[in-house]
This record gives structure tokens, C-alpha cells and sequence, in this order.
């Protein structure tokens, strides 16, 4: 059974985008950091070169997932990946009030969810084949944490402080939320946390 997993590149003040939109370069520097090379499905655009141990939790997690859930936002941003998303060709379903006038699938199917974040992750794990469903990053992560949703959040913890900006979790109201003692994996210019949702005891 496959677990619903929230991952995003954190700075240490809990950012995952500096003041208008800046940052990325920071957030993201580990990408390129090291010399193990992991191809994304566009190896052409995207070839991660990182350290052993990222390499080795990149290569996990594209292993793991079977469906996605964004927002809106990050879709129009990337222009909905140029009809293919750097993870494969696992299905995608975006959550939005609007679905985009005359688009056409390429390579990724793209689902546009009109009706809110449980129907979308309830989709996406029905079409995941039993692998994870990789929800946000934005706030659709806060949204899924207050449904109860989220199994895991897998932070990339950058060394850098930005401020400001858009947070990682930001308009949780069902907190406190409880998670386990993290699993550490030390890159290149990167920790990657992986917390796993405690089970309340009786």
C-alpha cells in the first residue's frame, strides 16, 4: 500500500520560496552539488548530479511514486511541464477552480480536479497502482495535513535563511500534528528529513 507524501526543498526558516518568488537558485543548488548523476524522464532538461546518498533518495523516491497532486499555481508556472512532467509519466491531477481552455495532453495525463484536495488525492491513489501519491508543495500540503492525508513530509533542509516568502506549512489549523524521530540522509548541501506520521496511541 502506498503512502500520501508531501517533499519540497525547506530553507532553515521553513521557506520554499524567498520574497517574491526568489530563492530557487538557493533551494535548489543541491541539484547540482555533487557527481553522482540521476537522470529525471527529460534527461535532456533535467539530470540531477548530487551526492551518493541523494542519489540514492532521488532514485527511491521517483521509484515510489505513482501519482501526483499540485496546485494550480505550480502548474501554470511550469507551464504544466511542457506536457511532461520530470518525474515520468505518472498521472498528475491538478487541483483548480478552473480547469485551462485547450490543453492537450503529451506525454503526462493531466487530471484537473475542481472539487478540492481530498477528491484529487483520492483519485491519485486509486491511479498510483499501489505506489505513493507526491502531494504540493504550497498549500495543498497544509490543506491535505488538516484532511488527515498526509503520511510523510520528506523535507530537503537547504542551509540557507531567506526571510520571507511562501512557507512550507503555513494555514495549518489541525495542528498539533505529530510525527516520528526523522530519517536522516546527509547530501551535499542538503538533509534530507523523511517524517512519518505517528499513530495516536489508545
Amino acid at each position: 500500500m502506498g503512502k500520501v507524501v508531501a517533499q519540497a526543498s525547506v530553507s532553515l526558516d521553513g521557506f520554499i520560496a524567498g520574497p517574491g518568488g526568489s530563492g530557487f537558485d538557493r533551494l535548489f543548488a543541491w541539484c547540482t552539488a555533487g557527481d553522482v548523476a540521476t537522470p529525471s524522464a527529460q534527461p535532456d532538461r533535467l539530470t540531477y548530479r548530487t551526492s551518493a546518498g541523494t542519489a540514492g533518495y532521488l532514485r527511491d523516491t521517483m521509484a515510489r511514486t505513482g501519482a501526483l497532486v499540485v496546485g494550480r499555481g505550480q502548474f501554470d508556472m511550469t507551464g504544466g511541464w511542457g506536457g511532461s512532467h520530470p518525474i515520468g509519466d505518472v498521472p498528475v491531477f491538478v487541483v483548480t477552480h478552473r480547469p485551462p481552455e485547450n490543453w492537450v495532453n503529451t506525454v503526462t495525463p493531466f487530471t484537473f480536479v475542481t472539487d478540492g484536495v481530498e477528491s484529487a488525492v483520492r483519485q491519485a491513489v486509486a491511479a498510483a497502482g499501489g505506489r505513493d501519491v507526491g502531494v504540493g508543495p504550497g498549500s495543498l500540503v497544509g490543506q491535505a495535513l488538516d484532511l488527515g492525508l498526509l503520511d510523510e513530509l520528506r523535507l530537503d533542509l537547504v542551509p540557507v535563511v531567506l526571510g520571507g516568502g511562501v512557507r512550507m506549512l503555513d494555514g495549518v489549523g489541525a495542528a498539533p500534528v505529530d510525527f516520528g524521530d526523522p530519517e536522516v540522509i546527509v547530501g551535499a548541501g542538503v538533509t534530507h528529513l523523511i517524517y512519518r506520521r505517528s499513530v495516536p496511541t489508545t
